[in-house]
């Protein structure tokens, strides 16, 4: 299963829900892969406990090498030499680096926007590919978009949230009528939720009334998740028992169909 975490809004936690639920897929004897597409490298440092400096080994490679493929070569460029071992067991990682941004331009003007799915649907040994995103709509959220077979939407409780998530789905839908009939939106997961205040719980209940899909599952504010990214360790090897812990292995179990 691939599935991409996306929203165009910033801070709303899509590295930390990326590698979490990455986190418990792996620990669970899933081979899991994170795909590191946002240039701040959130999720690779998150995972490795530092952002790999040099570009030959991330995903900054690959699409330089799918700009200059030559027509002759037996293979074309391969994501598999770039992946990375974390210190997790059956958790990998392909990372990102900062040179992505200045090749964006020429990968669009190449029409590169399928290659990452073509690599992706290459790593059959995987069982899960998680796919984390910048907060743009760019040429990388686009190609996580058309590689992805699902998408989950982190959304926090405010109202600029709300427009943003509005926005978001019409995006969402256009790159499925033109890209990708297959993507579906698996739902929208409810972050930082104060279950005390009656702003975020008005806000859901009426994207809930509206027919959006919000998931049963909400993540609650937590300082521990500030320390597990300062120690470089998910919350389920950090803080196993910690209610956060608890809320997204609720969430990770919603999103396979079993009981929350």
């Amino acid at each position: 299963m691939r599935r991409v975490i996306f929203n165009q809004k910033g801070g709303v936690g899509k590295s930390t829900i990326t590698c979490n639920l990455a986190a418990i897929s792996a620990a669970e004897g899933k081979p899991t892969l994170v795909v590191d597409l946002d240039m701040q490298g959130n999720s690779s440092h998150y995972l490795l406990g530092a952002k790999i400096e040099d570009p030959e080994e991330t995903l900054a490679k690959f699409f330089r090498d799918t700009l200059s493929i030559n027509p002759f070569a037996k293979t074309q460029p391969s994501v598999r030499e770039l992946i990375q071992n974390t210190p997790f067991a059956n958790l990998y990682l392909l990372a990102s680096h900062p040179e992505m941004e200045s090749l964006q331009s020429r990968l669009e003007s190449r029409y590169k926007i399928y290659k990452l799915k073509e690599a992706l649907t290459q790593l059959r040994d995987f069982e899960a590919i998680f796919i984390d995103t910048p907060p743009v709509l760019n040429f990388y959220s686009r190609s996580a978009l058309i590689a992805a077979e699902k998408c989950l939407i982190p959304f926090d409780c405010d109202a600029f949230s709300r427009e943003a998530l509005y926005k978001l789905l019409e995006a969402i839908a256009e790159v499925k009528q033109d890209h990708n009939p297959a993507l579906e939106v698996e739902g929208v997961v409810v972050n930082q939720f104060q279950s005390r205040a009656k702003l975020p719980q008005q806000l859901v209940e009426e994207l809930a009334r509206e027919g959006h899909p919000v998931l049963a599952t909400r993540l609650s504010p937590s300082v521990k998740v500030r320390e597990s990214h300062s120690q470089a360790k998910p919350l389920i090897h950090y803080a196993p028992d910690h209610k956060l812990t608890e809320e997204f292995k609720a969430l990770y179990r919603e999103l396979h169909g079993q009981a929350v």
